[in-house]
């Protein structure tokens, strides 16, 4: 941090603060709270520097029917766009996992915060053996379902909505045997005792990350978040989302992505599946930082053409 990033810190007080634009989820609202305490303890900013505006998303709004079918990743962001747009907020907090693969250039993710873990936590049950036969289990994520199925494939996946609260609601009430959340909402919940933690099932690209996103315009905005971003978090998302985006798939194709940081290289893990889990395709690069995303687009071309034309048929053609 310069003296200049200081001047343009000062910029924001009582009068005229940084407005945080967010999702008003419990989780989204924590998710918030890090990235300002974040901010005013890189720049030794006042509390009242930086507000939080709290937003209903058109995912929060419709809960009786799965994303995939009415908008997918879009109804999570877009309130929070247009309020960019029309200067109600300074900038947008987001789970990465929830923004979509192919972005408007005007929206910049100029910093994501330090990863979480990256395991889901099964709900219900000690562990996947120990639900019952034709247990019903809880998801509206086309990879966990497809990943559930593929290791047992008597399970019965229906979909469920709702924040934590909800879903453990409906655990606890009987409507489902069991439920697959991210360890990382639960741990920002402190609710990281709850659940079982499931290291077999490669994450959703981005998963445990959070992103901070302002318009593509404001330079000295994008330069004064960047002093809080995490650069190994940055890269390896990103290498994740390029695989996403060289599969083209959509709300409905079942993708799984990890990437970690090996010394100078990225390492990437991927996984493809049909939407049953009776076929997937699984593979990994190694290659140098720089070099890292087009090796993901390659990753992804490998894992197509070694699928079956059912399986392609979920994705579309490299990118």
């Amino acid at each position: 941090m310069n003296d200049n990033d200081n001047k343009y810190a000062h910029r924001y007080n009582a009068d005229t603060p940084l407005r945080i634009g967010t999702r008003q989820s419990p989780l989204a609202m924590v998710q918030t709270q890090m990235v300002r305490a974040a901010l005013i303890m890189q720049y030794k900013m006042p509390q009242d520097a930086i507000v939080i505006i709290p937003m209903l998303a058109s995912g929060d709004k419709i809960t009786d029917r799965p994303l995939a079918d009415i908008g997918g990743k879009a109804l999570w962001t877009k309130e929070l766009e247009r309020a960019q747009l029309d200067n109600e907020i300074d900038i947008a907090v987001h789970s990465m996992k929830d923004v979509e693969t192919i972005r408007p250039d005007h929206y910049c993710i100029a910093a994501m915060l330090p990863r979480a873990n990256i395991s889901d936590s099964l709900i219900g049950a000690p562990s996947l053996q120990d639900l019952p036969q034709g247990a019903k289990v809880g998801t509206s994520s086309p990879r966990r379902k497809a990943q559930l199925l593929s290791m047992r494939p008597d399970l019965r996946c229906e979909d469920i909505r709702g924040n934590v609260a909800t879903r453990l609601r409906k655990i606890e009430d009987g409507e489902f045997d069991a439920t697959l959340l991210a360890t990382a909402g639960l741990e920002r919940l402190n609710m990281g005792n709850i659940g079982c933690k499931i290291d077999t099932m490669l994450p959703a690209a981005s998963q445990g990350a959070i992103g901070i996103e302002c318009l593509s315009k404001h330079k000295k905005l994008q330069k004064f978040l960047s002093a809080i971003n995490h650069p190994d978090t940055m890269d390896c998302v990103d290498v994740e989302r390029a695989f996403l985006a060289s599969l083209s798939g959509d709300c409905h194709s079942p993708i799984a992505a990890h990437a970690t940081i090996e010394g100078h290289d990225i390492r990437l893990e991927g996984q493809i599946l049909s939407p049953d889990g009776s076929e997937q395709q699984s593979g990994h690069i190694i290659a140098p930082r720089q070099d890292a995303i087009q090796a993901a687009h390659g990753l992804a071309t490998q894992l197509l053409a070694q699928s079956s034309a059912k399986l392609q048929s979920y994705f579309g053609h490299p990118q």
